[in-house]
């Protein structure tokens, strides 16, 4: 039993040691092929569009509309009104009355204007980003074939070599 743990802890010592004792070293090796690879993808590629479009604008703003008109048909209806009394009670409910009657009349003669005479319509630009969908061929690397000491190897690379490549060369020893 302790001959066996003695020979697996020796095993275990050999094979540290010989991986222990590997050495590595950077040499350039030639190059004999260089073949890039492409990949095709999906590509969304953003395209502004933009329209002309017809819209009704009110153009009757606060600081044009004028109250006179109001005010004007309500004094108006009141002396009316007040006219059209014979004793000083008749007077009062038809210069009431007649106020009434001329205010609604004025309101109604300035609304009438806004609808006619100040509603238009406005040609604006209208726009808005669509996203048009293409493929293309995006280079991810190459496919590079060299040679060293005799054998050719292969390798993918991010980028070309160009002549030469460099390589990691590791020395081990067998038992």
């Amino acid at each position: 039993m302790q001959q066996r743990l003695v020979v697996a802890i020796a095993g275990i010592f050999l094979i540290i040691g010989t991986k222990a004792s590997a050495e590595v070293s950077f040499e350039y090796a030639d190059v004999i092929a260089s073949k890039p690879i492409y990949q095709v993808v999906k590509v969304l590629t953003p395209e502004e569009q933009c329209w002309e479009e017809e819209i009704e604008v009110d153009r009757y703003s606060r600081h044009h509309q004028s109250n006179t008109p109001v005010l004007v048909s309500t004094i108006i209806g009141g002396a009316i009104g007040n006219a059209v009394g014979h004793n000083k009670s008749n007077q009062r409910v038809g210069a009431v009355l007649g106020a009434i009657l001329g205010r609604s009349i004025g309101r109604d003669m300035i609304n009438k204007r806004r609808r006619s005479d100040y509603v238009g319509y406005e040609t604006t630009q209208r726009c808005d980003t669509v996203y048009q969908r293409h493929e293309e061929e995006r280079l991810i690397g190459y496919q590079v074939t060299y040679l060293y000491n005799g054998a050719e190897y292969s390798t993918r690379t991010d980028s070309d070599p160009g002549d030469q490549i460099r390589i990691q060369v590791s020395v081990q020893s067998v038992l």
